[in-house]
């Protein structure tokens, strides 16, 4: 794998550990600027919001940069919207700051995702875009607990200023080692939209919001969960997480392998196993080490989805994909508002905090049902006697059908 990857690891590291650090800092943001935790959830909602907004915004204003040079100017936006976070004079400032790094988020994954492919033979694509999103999942085992923890006892705008600092590196990171990459020539935006007349394109994508949305749904709610089901102490629910992100590593790397081999049948196993765990979750909630178990394996499971299904846009968008992959990263945070929302309903329902994992099962679940009406369609506008291979780009498959 080149270097290259290493920079745009990186880059993923910083911006999942501003993603999902603040899920820990909410008391002591809200206690600094005297605001409800719910109102100081809306830097979560506010984040989320603006990665669906700021992906398909930021890639379309990029259509005509190369795509080495916008990288670059989507880590300063995120550097410039931490650093607003960590000198705010008031709430609503560290909300708007919040939003400006949000807004590199999708467009950085999304077109991360084009250049770690390009990086790659065509054979190791899914593999090259796992270890980019690699620096994300490592961000969940070792950037939220450290990030929390600098938050926690040297304060909140600290952590801001370390992730700002984190950006920085990524930036020189990429200015190094991305090679230039010029925009393919002849693509327009006309070109990137028509991917999404692509039925296989929405497929995928909608599979991104359930299956993903499946994790979240539980994931959201696991600290009430851990706490007032399991009996576990406040101060586990740190090291509980830690726990999911090694699945979330060791999920993406093996998805990452095997989406190359054969992606479908990844995505069936994937998203019927996330169906199944998430739905046995409601009972080891009760059991301290069978919790801790499944919570891995939810980590593990839900990512393993994110190599093929961002693969699969790549594929059947070939020809434009970059607007379409940075959407499907879009979609990802689409999932996580969806679940969490849906999830907060049940609870206020009186159905107890274990129950956002029936949701999140029935989500999976539904994903996999699109999994296998995606494959159906597939078959079906194959030529007459072939049989469509699971993995590559159109073009590869076509030369890959067994008469």
């Amino acid at each position: 794998m080149p270097l290259a990857l290493l920079a745009l690891a990186i880059g993923a590291f910083g911006i999942g550990t501003t993603e999902f650090v603040i899920m820990g800092l909410l008391p002591e943001v809200a206690g600094d600027f005297g605001v409800s935790i719910p109102t100081a959830g809306l830097l979560v909602t506010g984040y989320a919001l603006g990665v669906a907004v700021g992906a398909p915004l930021m890639t379309v204003l990029g259509t005509k940069i190369p795509r080495k040079r916008m990288l670059m100017l989507l880590m300063g936006l995120f550097i410039a919207g931490n650093l607003l976070s960590a000198l705010a004079p008031a709430f609503a400032v560290v909300v708007i700051g919040r939003v400006v790094a949000s807004f590199s988020h999708g467009a950085f994954f999304g077109i991360g995702s084009v250049v770690a492919a390009e990086l790659v033979a065509p054979q190791k694509k899914a593999g090259a875009i796992a270890m980019m999103f690699t620096g994300l999942t490592v961000a969940n085992v070792v950037g939220v607990p450290m990030g929390t923890l600098i938050g926690q006892h040297a304060g909140w705008r600290v952590t801001f200023a370390v992730v700002a600092a984190l950006g920085v590196v990524g930036l020189a990171g990429v200015a190094k080692l991305v090679p230039d990459l010029p925009r393919p020539e002849g693509v327009h935006m006309r070109h990137e939209l028509a991917a999404f007349k692509n039925a296989q394109v929405l497929l995928a994508m909608a599979m991104t919001v359930l299956g993903f949305g499946g994790v979240f749904a539980a994931v959201t709610y696991i600290a009430p969960m851990m706490t007032h089901v399991t009996g576990f102490a406040d101060s586990s629910v740190t090291w509980l997480l830690v726990l999911f992100g090694l699945g979330m590593v060791g999920g993406n790397l093996v998805g990452g392998r095997f989406a190359d081999r054969a992606l479908m049948p990844m995505l069936y196993i994937s998203l019927g196993a996330l169906a199944v765990v998430l739905a046995l979750f409601t009972l080891t909630a009760h059991n301290k080490i069978a919790a801790a178990v499944t919570i891995a394996l939810i980590g593990a499971l839900g990512f393993a989805t994110v190599p093929p299904l961002q693969k699969r846009v790549l594929d059947h968008a070939h020809g434009a994909p970059t607007l379409a992959s940075a959407v499907n990263i879009g979609a990802f945070n689409l999932g996580n508002a969806l679940s969490a929302w849906l999830g907060g309903l049940v609870i206020s329902a009186g159905l107890g905090y274990t129950s956002p994992n029936w949701v999140g099962a029935a989500l999976a679940a539904a994903a996999l049902v699109l999994a296998v009406l995606s494959a159906a369609l597939e078959r079906r506008d194959a030529p007459h006697g072939t049989t469509v291979a699971t993995s590559g780009t159109p073009a590869e498959r076509r030369t890959a059908v067994h008469h």
